[in-house]
């Protein structure tokens, strides 16, 4: 039968749109990277989806996030995906969580419901709990490594993060991974040297953040506000679904 999924079969054919349709898949952060793999993923027929992300949509999001835009600014960036998903594919399952998950909440989460982990959050204690729990209940994860101040988007490459270099987050992970025991880890990753954003006042969210509840959020305590592109994020994301497409489906 004619549906909005068609176009895939035709490449993976019926039986691995079965599995795609079977399988249930959590996308820990739903922003630049994250955003685009949640939409492809549901794009390809992901019968199950748990989107987690406690962060609302700024305005600055609008110019690399598939869910930001002028009418979504200050709502919860999982809402926005979910309703997103519910227009693409009624029948999917799309659970929300609007949480980050760090050590104090991993006790909401059982990886082993998960048939695969997506990874696409910016800080390293979230990715190692994240690597570690997912490694610990064998549910496959790959992860995104720093997409931010860079302007390449053909630089991206799926690697193990053993073999990655240049990244400096890649080598953060790499150490950090090492350390605990893990083995390998499925990583996407680019070796173009990271740029120094400009510190310009006049347009830094620092000092004119727009967006309801700025003062109970912290995306500004970092040293430096990462610049970012249209054109890097989503890439790094469409890399991410389809490394999780063929891997629960087994066609290469």
């Amino acid at each position: 039968m004619l549906n909005q999924f068609s176009r895939t079969q035709l490449l993976l054919g019926p039986e691995a749109m079965t599995a795609l349709d079977r399988a249930r898949v959590a996308v820990f952060g739903v922003g630049g990277v994250g955003g685009y793999v949640a939409e492809a993923l549901a794009r390809s027929g992901i019968g199950a989806l748990d989107l987690i992300d406690d962060d609302l949509v700024c305005l600055t999001n609008a110019n690399r996030q598939v869910i930001a835009s002028i009418s979504t600014v200050g709502k919860y960036k999982v809402d926005v995906m979910a309703e997103r998903i519910a227009d693409i594919n009624p029948l999917c399952r799309v659970a929300v969580h609007k949480c980050f998950y760090l050590p104090q909440t991993a006790g909401q989460f059982d990886f082993h419901d998960y048939d695969y982990v997506v990874d696409a959050v910016d800080t390293v204690t979230a990715k190692l709990c994240l690597i570690q729990e997912a490694q610990a209940c064998g549910t496959p994860i790959i992860s995104s490594m720093g997409a931010a101040n860079k302007l390449d988007p053909t630089a991206f490459e799926v690697a193990d993060i053993y073999d990655t270099s240049i990244c400096p987050l890649a080598k953060i992970i790499r150490k950090e991974c090492r350390k605990r025991g893990i083995r390998s880890l499925k990583v996407v990753y680019s070796k173009e040297p990271a740029r120094r954003p400009l510190e310009d006042a006049s347009i830094s969210c620092r000092a004119h953040c727009i967006c309801p509840q700025a003062a109970e959020r912290h995306c500004t305590d970092r040293r430096d506000i990462p610049g970012s592109t249209a054109f890097v994020p989503p890439v790094v994301g469409l890399i991410i679904a389809g490394e999780v497409v063929k891997d629960l489906t087994g066609v290469r």
